[in-house]
């Protein structure tokens, strides 16, 4: 059986930058090939080839043995490619089905919603083609994003970390329809740090770093801890570690409401404390009021009753995001280039921002930019920020854990009283994941209430000293760690 889809020997570079060095990776129909490797080894790059939007500048592309020349994101989809990017392609102020037209331009939208709506039922979840995208919580567009290329027919199907942000239940779901996809016919590439999806869903796994390729293999002649050393060069082993000295009662959300957007669950009187030196892990299905929480603790919605109180400060409700961040909350958004990073400014710009209302680098007219570089060179050592080629470079250049890790030391450089983390793992290779939960044990044991919203149950059990979860809007039930995984789970399912 010919190989689907080939790359042969391609190489691409960015400026000095090597990016890729001569990579052969190829996809056979009726198989799910994992694509694995550290944040920035070149995986993006190379699927990026193979979808058209970076053209090699050594090495060709063949598709069932005959070369094919790849101009834009439109040649590939005519060739039946499709990509599934990890940071979203979709117009938030339109509709579901307007952006699934959109993908799909040259068929009817009423063909392309009824399409949608029958694949989207066999992933088990119901579409409402008449919603605002921008409504939608970070998992709902995720799928969103699958069903487009799916609507178009793609028959090879490019999978950039499709289970990030999903439960367990959906990312089981998920991993079903993907191997029903593989066994139809279709070629699936699936680009994931989940060490067990590729272990457990596919046929063949390649192992990329720094730009090349180290390894190609069976799943049956790997493990987690074998495969964790071809990734990073190293065995890295993460375990719960319970925090050394929990405090009282330092953040206290009591009755808090805010309402729905767009079909999108609020919050409905949610209650729950957290203490200095603990991390309170926030489970739930994606869409059950995690946005919410997030964005009424740092003062972005707005909520219509109850209050959060943190110690020494009162309740904080009426204050503006500004103030909130003077009294000591930090947040490390669930979409770091969105809500995190201005991608087009620098580094140094991006770091600094965080210090010029409080005066740290001068005033307005008299920025002490000398002195901001220094101290973003000096954060992007301490926090092992990798990639960066000057203070000057761009952010949005950095790869996804390079990028979380400059939120993080931006976010941590005042030694924050609260921390407010959104999936911070979401997307990040072992070595990166386990830095940033490094760091977040870090200010817990410095005696900061963290608060972790994650819809990764592993992130929830391997971090939080005690777990709530938040369903339909409201803290259904709360455990010590350890707690039972099947408990939780059923706690999350049963108040949907």
């Amino acid at each position: 059986m010919p190989n689907a889809l080939s790359l042969c020997s391609v190489s691409k570079s960015f400026g000095n930058f090597k990016a890729l060095d001569s990579v052969d990776f190829s996809v056979r129909s009726g198989e799910v090939h994992a694509l694995l490797g550290e944040n920035g080894a070149g995986k993006s790059t190379l699927m990026n080839i193979a979808c058209g939007l970076y053209a090699p500048d050594e090495g060709h592309v063949t598709m069932d043995g005959k070369t094919i020349l790849l101009s834009d994101a439109r040649d590939a989809a005519s060739n039946g490619i499709g990509m599934v990017h990890q940071h979203f392609k979709l117009v938030p102020a339109f509709t579901v089905l307007e952006n699934l037209a959109l993908f799909n331009r040259g068929r009817p939208a009423s063909e392309t919603g009824a399409r949608a709506q029958e694949l989207a039922r066999e992933m088990g979840f119901e579409l409402d083609l008449a919603r605002r995208t921008g409504s939608l919580g970070v998992a709902e567009q995720q799928r969103l994003e699958i069903l487009k290329v799916l609507v178009a027919g793609a028959r090879f199907i490019i999978l950039d970390e499709p289970t990030a942000v999903l439960s367990d239940q959906e990312a089981q779901a998920l991993m079903v329809m993907i191997r029903g996809l593989a066994d139809a016919g279709s070629a699936v590439i699936l680009v994931t740090h989940k060490l067990h999806e590729a272990l457990n869903h596919s046929d063949r796994i390649t192992v990329m770093r720094g730009g090349r390729k180290i390894a190609e293999t069976a799943p049956d002649d790997m493990d987690a801890g074998k495969l964790t050393t071809l990734i990073v060069g190293e065995q890295i082993i993460e375990t719960p570690e319970p925090s050394p000295s929990i405090g009282q009662t330092h953040v206290r959300l009591s009755e808090v409401r805010v309402p729905g957007q767009g079909g999108r669950k609020g919050l409905e009187g949610v209650n729950f404390r957290v203490r200095s030196g603990e991390i309170y892990g926030v489970a739930g299905v994606a869409g059950n009021g995690q946005n919410e929480l997030a964005e009424v603790m740092m003062g972005i919605a707005t909520q219509t009753s109850g209050s959060i109180e943190i110690e020494g400060h009162g309740d904080v409700s009426q204050m503006t995001p500004g103030a909130r961040r003077r009294i000591g909350l930090a947040s490390i958004p669930v979409d770091r280039y969105r809500f995190g990073l201005a991608g087009r400014r620098s580094i140094a710009d991006n770091y600094a921002v965080s210090g010029v209302l409080s005066g740290k680098y001068g005033g307005w007219f008299r920025f002490k930019r000398a002195l901001a570089r220094k101290l973003t060179r000096e954060a992007v050592e301490a926090f092992d920020v990798q990639g960066v080629r000057g203070t000057g470079m761009r952010a949005g250049l950095l790869s996804g854990g390079n990028a979380q890790k400059l939120v993080i030391a931006r976010e941590f450089e005042s030694e924050p009283e609260v921390v407010l983390a959104h999936s911070p793992s979401r997307g990040l290779d072992v070595r990166a994941g386990a830095a940033v939960h490094e760091r977040l044990r870090a200010a817990r044991d410095r005696g900061a209430a963290v608060i972790l919203i994650s819809e990764d149950l592993d992130e929830i059990f391997l971090l939080s000293d005690r777990i709530g979860v938040l369903s339909g809007g409201r803290m259904v039930a709360e455990f010590e760690a350890p707690a039972n995984r099947n408990d939780v789970g059923k706690a999350m399912i049963s108040h949907e």
